[in-house]
């Protein structure tokens, strides 16, 4: 899900800016911690704080409505607006000619259309508006997700978890088989799991999501997750039964970097009711996980789980 975080102002010769650091999923040196800084412009603060007198003024004054997003996370007025739910705001800014599909910041890329979809903390049917205005400007409802921690909208859709957009989304054409960003990424069904949206799960079962074929990525991706491993994660029995029904690959190998297997997320988590149902779902007890590639009963003793030890020793690990 999206977390949008309180503005700081800090002040500057001729504006106003907001800067907050921020951690890159990739690897930045040192030097170049002034380019993580995000710096909004005084139009992209108004638009976030949901200001339309200020917006207003601004665009009056000649201000362009299409300033990039700076910094890794910045964004633009739009999808400021559209994040926190300023739909008055987004009609404006569109009027003035804002870029419906304009990226966002070099981590994630998000547009306004993937904000507006997995956000939260704003009103269900405030959200369905602003996607179905995003969608009727012309935004792309199959714009491939940003390789560096992306989503598609339906993809953040499924992990903000409002059935409506979800099914709104479908019922226009979008990918439920769109494949997850290379770092970070998750599918619509991953990102469902990993946020326990049971029904969302559901609908996405229902649509034709394969389960071989959804997480057929994960294990060249970095900071992957299936949905089944996902599930293992939280803890969440009725979605681990769920998965394992639908036929999940019980034993799926976690991602290259920052990944597990199910069993392991069950052993991580001291999950020992999961990590039961994933031995009689015949999970590969021997499997190496994570980034230390240890197998489940190696995790369960380094962290001194002894019912894990336990549980898999009398299985045979």
């Amino acid at each position: 899900m999206f977390m949008h975080h309180p503005p700081t102002i800090q002040h500057f010769p001729q504006a106003e800016c907001l800067a907050s650091r921020t951690n890159s999923t990739e690897n930045v040196d040192d030097d170049d911690e002034e380019e993580q800084e995000e710096t909004w412009s005084p139009l992209q603060l108004a638009a976030s704080s949901g200001n339309l007198p200020q917006v207003t003024t601004l665009l009056s004054s000649g201000i362009n409505p299409n300033a990039p997003p700076q910094g890794w996370y910045g964004k633009t007025a739009l999808q400021a607006a559209a994040l926190n739910g300023h739909l008055p705001i987004i009609n404006l800014l569109l009027a003035s000619g804002a870029n419906v599909d304009a990226p966002g910041g070099n981590n994630g890329g998000r547009t306004a259309l993937v904000l507006a979809a997995g956000a939260t903390g704003i009103p269900p049917e405030t959200q369905i508006e602003i996607v179905d205005r995003l969608l009727a400007a012309g935004a792309d409802i199959n714009r491939p997700a940003h390789k560096y921690n992306g989503r598609t909208p339906l993809q953040a859709a499924c992990e903000g978890g409002n059935l409506l957009v979800v099914r709104r989304l479908l019922d226009l054409g979008a990918d439920v088989r769109a494949p997850a960003a290379r770092t970070a990424g998750r599918t619509a069904l991953q990102a469902a799991s990993e946020q326990q949206h049971i029904d969302i799960v559901e609908l996405l079962l229902l649509k034709g999501v394969i389960l071989h074929q959804d997480d057929s990525g994960v294990s060249h991706s970095r900071s992957g997750l299936t949905a089944l491993q996902a599930a293992a994660s939280v803890g969440n029995m009725l979605l681990v039964e769920r998965l394992l029904e639908a036929g999940a690959d019980v034993s799926a190998p976690g991602s290259r970097y920052g990944g597990c297997s199910a069993l392991g997320a069950a052993v991580e988590g001291g999950f020992v009711e999961v990590l039961r149902v994933l031995i009689r779902a015949g999970a590969n007890l021997n499997q190496t996980t994570g980034n230390h590639r240890r197998t489940a009963i190696q995790e369960a003793r380094m962290r001194g789980s002894l019912e894990s030890v336990r549980i898999l020793r009398e299985a045979g690990g």
